[in-house]
């Protein structure tokens, strides 16, 4: 039941994210990102960011429902997280300190790692 809940939550959560990113990423960008104009391509590259996390959101919570999906859903999770967070660290450390969001989301992917882990080893 665990691993049910967590994918779900899962789904939740990156899909809050992802329409952050691309439903307005001018928006987005001045409100988190102190970018007050937005290059075209880069809206170009968050909405397909946006449209990239619901996809997978949505395997997530497709494969909440489905037991046959649910421990290959846990491991997409688990790289999707731990892809994020190795690029977002290697960018740390070359371009230095993001804007306050996308510390937070370092942190929030950083603890997601373990966590998806743990849910993943859990017997069904």
């Amino acid at each position: 039941m665990m691993k049910k809940y967590y994918l779900i939550f899962a789904f939740v959560s990156v899909s809050i994210i992802g329409l952050l990113y691309g439903v307005c990423p001018k928006w987005f960008a001045r409100t988190f990102l102190d970018i007050s104009d937005l290059n075209p391509d880069i809206a170009h590259i968050l909405r397909a960011v946006m449209c990239l996390y619901i996809g997978l959101g949505l395997f997530w919570l497709y494969s909440a429902f489905n037991a046959q999906y649910r421990n290959f859903a846990l491991l997409t999770v688990l790289i999707f997280a731990g892809g994020l967070v190795i690029g977002r660290i290697i960018s740390f450390f070359i371009e230095g300190q993001p804007a306050p969001i996308l510390t937070l989301y370092i942190a929030m992917e950083f603890t997601l790692v373990p966590i998806t882990f743990w849910i993943y080893k859990l017997k069904d």
